[in-house]
């Protein structure tokens, strides 16, 4: 490597730890503690630790009476809800395999999946999903049984389970051991086929433990909250469900973004977890609801205030200096006018934010530090599961995805790309041992990000390796660095840059409707209809043209965005340009718009 940094362990895995042991040292430690909690018809409901290990066991025991054995796999269905967060733990707790499957995947994806995975047994979350399941039953050739949860799954499955003891249980769970495969995830594919990754106990419990206190003030002080709205088919939110079984959080799920800022203020999380899109639009929400006026202008003012607060605590956290006076009396004043009404939107508690899935722009995550919520950027793979580095709560460094978890190590190679070391990278890639010896080579995982690690060891993405695109020119552009400036506009839903081998570097730009009209009504103007009448209007152009201009100012000309044009589509998972995560697939993208690219931005010259 040609650098290298590690951090060292602060918990010592000895291998015989499981997912299951998490939530049992928690119901033995603080039994009565409010561990899960979730909104149904008749309000917020509540599971203490000693219950939720109660439910977990019987569902496992009707798991052992159903027949399913160590080593077998059983797939989960559904949005967020605690009955996928019980499904999982006893699964697992009992030596079989958790098979995640999005929502939104389609028919032919799940029988891919299942055949590929073996799964024998599937919880699906209503009609709906069953539905999709029996459209292709008789092709899934190890697929014994369908349960719908919305039908009663839970009870069915516990009333299987009565006749099993608790020595059965118990038996059945210490045969497990941390070698043993967990799950297999299904990446999601933006550049390519979905791959089986093989995660052990062992590669969950290490980054559990060793993350929870690397991020001690967040999950290990008592009375924490975190409600988690992210999909649990992402690897990352199970990572933090098991968190906060480790730590002192109560874990509440939500799964209807429409209903999330009513939850937000209900649940009173003190950290959130989200994706960088999820700060961007609370920052647009706000500019638009102060419209144009006098709260407009305050608005604006407001937020270069946190902008300029933000680089001066950065520059301070640098130089060991102080921030300017007259700027600390100036952000003081909006701190009472401004920036709690907006964090008021988290529910008032909130004291951190971690922001990961995507990259960060720097510009949101100043304001947000300005407003007194740091946007702690981190970085993971489903490989890794999940997280692999984070910001540190106290000397954090916006632009950067922070210092190695416990008991991780960074380092890049010659060709620039970041490896990864440690015991949370995954076993392999399932049925794909060409894949995995590829990929993990004397333990580095081979990311297939660029980066780089500073003097303090902070760790810096530069691009994909795989998105790098070289112009006609010979530059080296890569496009993350612009598509999330780009991205941060509140008109905009996504940015594909383009130029692979071309004179110059262009955009493919998609317009998000709801967004854009709210902005629109916010600035005075008239409202459009659908996308094709967003792509052709000019108010909306002039907004994009502005956001193309800022991110231009991040990179050199060659860089730059030359040329751009608006869809009057959308990239979805369903029409195959996004990834259930929702990151654009490039080169699908690239090749469904071929025409658009040769014969509009890249104009063949006439000849003389």
């Amino acid at each position: 490597m040609r650098k290298e940094t590690h951090r060292p362990a602060l918990v010592d895995v000895t291998g015989s730890e499981t997912i299951f042991s998490i939530l049992d040292e928690r119901a033995n430690r603080a039994p009565g503690d409010s561990l899960v909690e979730y909104k149904n018809a008749d309000g917020w409901q509540s599971f203490s630790a000693a219950e939720f290990r109660d439910e977990v066991i019987a569902l496992a025991k009707g798991l052992i009476a159903k027949g399913v054995m160590k080593g077998d796999a059983v797939s989960i269905l559904s949005h967020t809800r605690w009955e996928w967060t019980a499904l999982d733990m006893a699964i697992m707790s009992i030596g079989a395999l958790t098979i995640p499957v999005y929502e939104t995947n389609s028919a032919a994806q799940i029988r891919t999946i299942f055949n590929d995975s073996r799964v024998t047994l599937a919880f699906a979350e209503d009609d709906g999903q069953r539905d999709k399941i029996d459209s292709v039953r008789d092709q899934c050739a190890y697929l014994t049984d369908v349960y719908v949860i919305d039908l009663g799954a839970i009870d069915t499955i516990k009333e299987f389970g009565r006749g099993v003891s608790d020595d059965e249980f118990r038996e059945r769970a210490n045969d497990v051991t941390g070698s043993d495969l967990a799950t297999i995830v299904y990446t999601s594919g933006s550049t390519g086929t979905p791959k089986g990754i093989e995660l052990t106990h062992t590669n969950f419990y290490s980054i559990v433990a060793n993350g929870s206190e690397t991020m001690y003030d967040v999950v290990m002080k008592p009375g924490r909250r975190l409600l988690l709205f992210l999909p649990l088919a992402h690897v990352f939110a199970r990572y933090m469900q098991f968190v906060c079984f480790y730590g002192n959080v109560t874990l509440g799920l939500s799964s209807n973004l429409k209903t999330i800022l009513a939850d937000f203020n209900a649940f009173k999380p003190t950290f959130i977890l989200a994706v960088p899109r999820i700060f961007e639009k609370v920052y647009n929400a706000a500019s638009q609801k102060a419209g144009q006026g006098a709260m407009g202008r305050m608005f604006a003012r407001s937020a270069d205030v946190a902008r300029e607060w933000s680089h001066e605590q950065q520059k301070a956290l640098e130089t060991g200096g102080r921030i300017p006076l007259w700027l600390r009396v100036k952000h003081l004043a909006y701190s009472k006018l401004v920036y709690t009404k907006i964090l008021a939107v988290f529910g008032g508690n909130v004291e951190y934010a971690i922001s990961g899935g995507a990259p960060l722009d720097a510009s949101i995550a100043h304001y947000f530090n300005g407003l007194g919520l740091p946007l702690l950027e981190g970085y993971g793979m489903t490989e890794t599961c999940a997280p692999a580095c984070v910001n540190p709560t106290v000397g954090y460094k916006i632009g950067t995805i922070g210092l190695p978890m416990a008991g991780m190590s960074f380092g890049v190679d010659d060709d620039g790309e970041l490896c990864i070391k440690g015991d949370s990278v995954c076993a392999g890639y399932h049925n794909h041992p060409e894949i995995t010896t590829q990929q993990i080579v004397d333990g580095w995982l081979h990311t297939g990000d660029l980066g780089d690690i500073d003097a303090d060891g902070f760790i810096k993405l530069t691009g994909r390796k795989k998105d790098l695109i070289i112009t006609a020119g010979g530059k080296n552009v890569s496009p993350g660095v612009l598509e999330a400036s780009v991205m941060s506009s509140p008109v905009v839903a996504q940015c594909v840059v383009i130029g692979d081998r071309k004179p110059f570097i262009a955009a493919l730009i998609t317009i998000d409707l709801a967004d854009a009209n709210a902005w629109l009504k916010s600035q005075g103007a008239e409202q459009v209809a659908d996308l094709d009448e967003a792509a052709h209007n000019p108010i909306i152009h002039s907004e994009v043209e502005r956001a193309v201009d800022a991110a231009n100012d991040l990179v050199s000309r060659a860089e730059s965005i030359r040329k751009f044009v608006i869809l009057p589509d959308e990239f979805t998972e369903e029409n195959g340009m996004t990834t259930p995560s929702m990151k654009a697939k490039r080169a699908v993208i690239v090749d469904h718009y071929r025409d658009l690219i040769d014969k509009v931005i890249y104009v063949p010259r006439k000849k003389r």
